[in-house]
């Protein structure tokens, strides 16, 4: 197998766009620290938003950074190593559905993957990575930004910011567990795939592109799934050192349109 060409410099360049929404979404971190905005609930939304986005970002960049190193060069030329949201396969599944969902919701919405040309992977176990990339991405993120809660730092950190910081960690940790479910159309799926049958394959094929719809329908319409689903979530944020009032003010805040929750309101 010959080894992937080296990307060129403009493919290999961080875009102006991602970049961008770092700067947004450090302008608004500021803002929720100091409570710069008479609104506090606009600079959470945009914070959020803004840090969600880069998440998403680098979810992709990781499938696209593994596949490089994995055989397929083609993700180069793509444009999927500039960490551009633009530049994806889905853009609409990949970046708007998920901060829409995230907005109507509060649930992490797996984003699009990006496209890999697979026939010029060679290996069972590098497909699967690269398949894994991507949750393990959001998960990382999520240990990072709740890392003041398991440091013990937390009391040194605004608790508007904390109530942010402990929403944002919800978005991540469903966005991880959501990945990782086995379910056609989702990466969780494509770890286990190649070690399917080509038969198997075959007959799940069809299923793939509603796997996302069943998962989000049994969510939203089987109060037993979406309980189940959720206290596995509480369970992981409890682990992080993130509880109950973090998540629930910092969704409150972050719907900044709708009137705040007196009791969440009282604590900043």
């Amino acid at each position: 197998m010959s080894s992937p060409s080296a990307p060129s410099a403009p493919s290999r360049r961080v875009s102006p766009v991602f970049l961008g929404i770092v700067a947004v979404g450090a302008v608004a971190g500021w803002a929720v620290w100091t409570d710069a905005l008479p609104v506090a609930g606009f600079a959470v939304f945009v914070f959020v938003t803004a840090a969600w986005v880069v998440s998403l970002c680098l979810h992709e960049y990781a499938h696209a950074r593994t596949a490089l190193h994995s055989g397929d060069a083609s993700v180069v030329d793509r444009g999927y190593l500039s960490l551009n949201p633009l530049a994806y396969t889905h853009a609409l599944t990949s970046v708007i559905l998920p901060v829409l969902f995230v907005v109507l919701g509060g649930i992490g919405l797996p984003g699009g993957a990006v496209f890999i040309e697979r026939g010029r992977i060679r290996g069972r176990w590098r497909h699967s990575l690269i398949s894994a990339a991507g949750p393990l991405t959001n998960a990382l993120f999520a240990v990072v930004c709740t890392a003041p809660f398991w440091l013990g730092g937390i009391d040194g950190v605004p608790v508007l910011f904390r109530f942010a910081l402990g929403f944002l960690a919800l978005l991540q940790v469903t966005a991880a567990i959501l990945n990782f479910l086995p379910v056609p159309g989702l990466d969780g799926y494509g770890v286990i795939e190649p070690w399917l049958s080509t038969a198997a394959r075959r007959r799940v094929a069809p299923v793939a592109p509603y796997g996302l719809l069943l998962v989000f329908a049994l969510l939203f319409f089987v109060p037993e799934v979406n309980r189940a689903f959720f206290d596995l979530v509480d369970a992981v944020l409890r682990g992080l050192g993130v509880g109950d009032p973090e998540t629930a003010c910092g969704y409150d805040f972050y719907r900044f349109w709708q009137s705040e929750s007196p009791v969440c309101a009282s604590l900043v």
